[in-house]
């Protein structure tokens, strides 16, 4: 499939010709025919073939140029992957502590333990499985949510997405499941993973592949997808991968030379944790680079009459890492985009935020805690070792026979000891047991790991069941807040990922697709996937485990069974099998009961009778309806039971409210000025609708009890009327009692008033005495005083 280059004329002097051709049978068939330097011609040069726009560039670019473009791109592709060799040499060795390796060692002697802590392992073995089951539940992953104004067909539409999206990723999109697991395992280790959003010509059909953070190499200076200038996808292709992609014109024909060494160092650490290696036998493997870069190709170009520097603009160009040969060159952006926006293929999902483009997995942040661990689990199990098979120093002439055999239970050996005394002829080392303080410092960095990695949380059968319920969420939210914040990075990633489908779908699905579904048949439309319908994940971000869920279900059937009047026990109760995950709910709870169609006022009666709500309609005959009701109402039946007898009161209000709007509404009808308002101030005519429409309601609510009070007072018989006699008098005596009873008190009162005044005055008078009888003391002692100071003297 190679193709010529037409050669340059050697000769600049020879002018073109034309020559002017009429060709038989059309009218105005004139051709002109060019007759080139070299005397070879050329039939309506001017009329040159409409250029393709998502065509391969590649094969109308000159090879220099090719080749020259090519090497700059390799190199810096090698600079890009040098700046992350810090990354790289981690990760790898991070890995060490992922699985255990039963290897025999001679250090520090034979037969040494090498067991690894599983630490690692656990952390990243819980957050897959716990992830899997929360973002790729068994009906598939995708929901939708209507943008703007909802309306029927909005609905139809959503569900329309939702259903085909669904079906796709769980039943077309074949590798999409194990992908996804794939993903979710390799996640955790590395800290990144990424999604590769594309349309399969091939197999006709959207395509997202899982991609290796190892595999996905932007440049030092990059934040995000979004800003990377260059990213670089490196795709290891079989020989016949490449020539299916030659043949179909996507590549391409040229001759290229396989990888000799197609494996980097992670992936001679996936081998040898998996415990394979590659074949290099007829299984030829070519590193190929997948570059999504902005370039101007004009200044590869090797005339004089370069233009000036341009911005560049973005391309995707395929080039063998090996040779630098490049396979080819595409637009990557819409055809008419003026602005020559990048169209995205990459979606990256990340397990923790770090300090650059790829983040941080559980191998860089507990990856030094295992290894801590590691070494005291095999210091403990070496020191056992040597406590229960001890070692040390023997007499030379000590002689036991078979002494290279083990002994057996019940045997004794023959030995030759000099001296005849073998006691004296051993020296046993000194080897202690293992150390406590060494398996309690091995606890701490597991609880430590454990405790970042989210992986001890209490379950809730195991705490208080009478502990407060906010007590039991608060410990949940406490235990898994890393990995609820985890899977929150991996929702947002998600949603980007389904917009990318959604574009694809868009782009390549004819005006009106049919497809097959269990059940029947389906159809969906190229159309439904606009701006209108937003495709977001199934999964909820902030319910990261199905306790969690279990248990806000439960506390709101607690909080909803304190007042069961102010709630919908029905969609209570629903919820609850729903977060355990029950299938066929509606086959376990009773259908609400809702009346969607009118009935007559005698089934209504005997629904009342049941305890069911009622509920009213416009255009009903709404006298009829409450005549019938308040008939009811004055039955035996219902005067004893008050339930039904609110039931039926709160219908008769209901149709006493559609009565009274049926009523204003006809009368506006017929008023030109309140119509001539409604046209030209709305909001001034709903108001004085509204309270048109209270006057009405006020007045046939006066009615209704007016009516009520004198079918009350027709019924009285003789034996009422004296029992309510009786209680008049009743009445007139207690009052008559009341009264005797306040003049007793008053009475009493003013005999007490008097007492306390004739009290108070005594006090007053003897108050007075007690002066004048102190003034007469002080008097006889001031004269006494007097006269003992004139005897002295």
């Amino acid at each position: 499939m190679a193709i010529e280059k037409d050669n340059q004329p050697t000769d600049d002097t020879l002018p073109e010709t034309e020559a002017t051709v009429e060709l038989p049978g059309e009218e105005g068939g004139e051709a002109v025919v060019a007759i080139n330097p070299d005397g070879t011609t050329q039939l309506n040069p001017e009329a040159e073939p409409e250029e393709d726009f998502y065509s391969n560039l590649a094969e109308k670019i000159d090879d220099r140029v090719l080749m020259k473009l090519g090497t700059e791109l390799v190199q810096m592709y090698k600079s890009d992957k040098e700046s992350r060799q810090d990354w790289e040499d981690q990760y790898v060795k991070g890995l060490e502590f992922l699985t255990t390796n039963y290897t025999a060692v001679t250090k520090p002697f034979q037969g040494a333990s090498t067991v690894t802590h599983p630490l690692l392992s656990e952390a990243v073995t819980q957050f897959q499985a716990q992830a899997f089951k929360e973002l790729l539940p068994p009906e598939g992953p995708v929901r939708t949510q209507i943008v703007g104004v909802e309306d029927p067909m909005r609905v139809q539409q959503a569900q329309r997405v939702k259903d085909f999206m669904n079906f796709e990723l769980m039943e077309r999109m074949e590798e999409y499941v194990t992908d996804f697991d794939a993903l979710l395992y390799h996640l955790p280790l590395a800290g990144s993973a990424f999604k590769k959003v594309y349309f399969d010509a091939i197999n006709e059909r959207a395509v997202a592949k899982f991609i290796r953070a190892e595999d996905l190499i932007v440049p030092y200076s990059a934040n995000d997808l979004l800003e990377a200038e260059r990213i670089t996808h490196i795709l290891n292709l079989t020989e016949n991968e490449l020539f299916k992609r030659q043949a179909s014109g996507f590549y391409r024909d040229v001759d290229l030379q396989p990888n000799d060494n197609p494996q980097n160092d992670i992936d001679k650490k996936y081998s040898e944790l998996s415990g394979s290696r590659p074949s290099y036998g007829k299984d030829k493997l070519f590193r190929i680079l997948e570059m999504h870069i902005d370039l101007d190709l004009d200044q590869y170009q090797f005339d004089d009459n370069k233009t000036e520097k341009k911005v560049k603009i973005p391309y995707i160009v395929t080039v063998d890492e090996m040779s630098g040969t490049v396979l080819s060159i595409y637009r990557n952006y819409r055809e008419g985009d003026e602005a020559t926006r990048r169209i995205e293929y990459f979606v990256q999902y990340k397990f923790l935020p770090g300090l650059g483009f790829y983040g941080f997995g559980l191998v860089h942040m507990i990856g030094g805690l295992t290894k801590a661990a590691t070494n005291a689990l095999r210091q403990l199990l070496d020191a056992g070792t040597l406590a229960n098979l001890p070692a040390g120093f023997k007499s030379r002439g000590m002689r036991v026979r078979d002494d290279d055999q083990p002994f057996t239970p019940g045997e004794f050996r023959d030995v030759d000891a000099p001296g005849g005394n073998i006691r004296d002829q051993f020296q046993i080392l000194p080897f202690k047991e293992p150390s406590p303080t060494l398996f309690q410092l091995m606890g701490f960095c597991v609880e430590a790991g454990q405790r970042f990695a989210a992986i001890a949380d209490p379950q809730v059968g195991d705490m208080n069941n009478q502990a407060p319920v906010g007590t039991t969420i608060a410990l949940l939210e406490r235990g898994s807040r890393v990995m609820s914040a985890v899977q929150k990075r991996c929702y947002n990633a998600m949603r980007k990922e389904f917009k990318l489908l959604g574009r694809i779908f868009a782009d390549f699905l004819p005006p009106e697709y049919p497809y097959d579904v269990y059940g029947g048949e389906r159809t969906i439309k190229a159309a439904d996937f606009d701006d209108r319908v937003d495709i977001l994940p199934i999964a909820d971000p902030n319910i990261f485990s199905m306790s969690q869920r279990v248990t806000l279900a439960q506390t709101q059937l607690q909080i909803a069974q304190t007042n069961p009047a102010m709630h919908n026990m029905h969609e209570v109760y629903r919820r609850i099998y729903d977060s355990l995950g029950t299938k066929n709910i509606d086959q376990i709870l009773i259908p609400e009961d809702y009346i969607q169609a009118p009935m007559d006022p005698a089934q209504e009666n005997m629904r009342s009778m049941d305890l069911k709500n009622l509920r009213a309609f416009q255009g009903q005959d709404h006298d009829a309806h409450i005549a019938v009701h308040m008939s009811f109402m004055r039955t035996r039946m219902v005067q004893i039971n008050p339930a039904v007898y609110t039931i039926l009161q709160r219908h008769i209000t209901e149709h006493i409210s559609y009565k009274a709007r049926a009523m204003v509404n006809m009368q506006l009808m017929q008023d030109a000025n309140m119509i001539a308002l409604q046209n030209q101030n709305p909001q001034e005519f709903a108001l004085q609708a509204e309270a048109l429409i209270a006057r009405a309601e006020a007045q046939l609510t006066e009615q209704a009890v007016q009516v009520e009070e004198t079918y009350v007072a027709s019924r009285k018989d003789p034996l009422v009327l004296l029992k309510e006699r009786e209680l008049d008098i009743k009445a007139l005596e207690i009052q008559q009692k009341s009264q005797e009873t306040a003049f007793v008190q008053q009475n009493e009162d003013l005999r007490f008033d008097e007492k306390m005044e004739l009290e108070k005055m005594k006090l007053e008078n003897k108050e007075e005495a007690d002066k004048a009888k102190l003034n007469l003391e002080a008097a006889k002692l001031q004269t006494n005083l007097i006269r003992k100071t004139n005897e002295k003297k």
